[in-house]
């Protein structure tokens, strides 16, 4: 297993450009691209199954947090909704020519194993446009096949936004490179109720971490059950059945207003 690179010896001012891409606006046509390039990969390949991303907000800031298995995870997360999303990602992916693909497409680095601000700057500048950021719970891969375990940074975005932050499983994704040896896994993304936090200006390390965990519970709970056998289908129809409630209540509601209006 290759070692982890956890700090990036460039100066923090190489990534300024790419911070500055990001706050001055939401990803460019480059994001349909990649998008468009690997949607049918995502969904033929890996028979990609996506439960509940109704629960993603339709509108205004929010914070999706997934646990992360592979490279690949931004893509899984993102191939369903119909809102764009801006991913956090660790400063090694910027290098040329790839650098060009992620800035355009809405991708902002943080410099791991460093306190960068600037990370979480360009990430409030999103927010602040009513936009998605999507960043791991766990900080980083987890390279076991197992959880890991959450970090502080979800909570501290969460609690000095007080954006709502959508709790997402990504089942499948850690045996990714197994194409390789000609094994395709399935890969399921379920999205979760969103969790909102009161908001604190200055949340320190202790009361992030708290938050985080709370948002990694929910995780671990919907991680746990699609993991299970069976898991997959039962959260399918149970997802189903709870539409189909939701659209009876609804369509209930409406004939009561209508009678009451008469």
């Amino acid at each position: 297993m290759k070692a982890q690179v956890y700090k990036d010896e460039r100066p923090a001012e190489y990534f300024d450009q790419f911070h500055a891409r990001v706050r001055r606006g939401r990803p460019d046509w480059m994001y349909e691209l990649v998008r468009l390039t690997l949607t049918p990969i995502l969904l033929l390949a890996y028979r990609t199954r996506c439960i509940d991303s109704s629960q993603v907000p339709a509108h205004g800031p929010a914070i999706i947090a997934p646990n992360h298995f592979s490279f690949f995870d931004h893509f899984f997360v993102a191939v369903y909704l119909r809102r764009k999303v801006q991913f956090m990602a660790k400063s090694q992916l910027f290098t040329a020519p790839i650098q060009t693909v992620f800035t355009h497409g809405g991708v902002f680095p943080v410099m791991r194993g460093h306190a960068d601000e600037e990370a979480f700057k360009t990430a409030h500048a999103v927010l602040a446009r009513d936009g998605i950021v999507v960043m791991y719970c766990e900080g980083g891969r987890s390279r076991t096949g197992q959880l890991g375990e959450p970090k502080p940074g979800v909570g501290r975005l969460a609690l000095e936004s007080g954006a709502p932050v959508v709790p997402t499983a990504i089942v499948g994704s850690a045996k990714v490179r197994n194409w390789r040896k000609l094994q395709l896994p399935k890969v399921t993304v379920q999205f979760g109720e969103p969790v909102t936090f009161e908001a604190l200006a200055q949340p320190d390390r202790d009361e992030s971490q708290a938050a985080s965990e709370v948002v990694f519970a929910r995780i671990k709970t919907i991680y746990g059950a699609l993991t299970e056998q069976g898991g997959r289908r039962r959260a399918v129809r149970a997802s189903r059945a709870a539409r189909r409630t939701a659209r009876k209540a609804g369509d209930a509601a409406g004939m009561a207003g209508r009678r009451t209006v008469t």
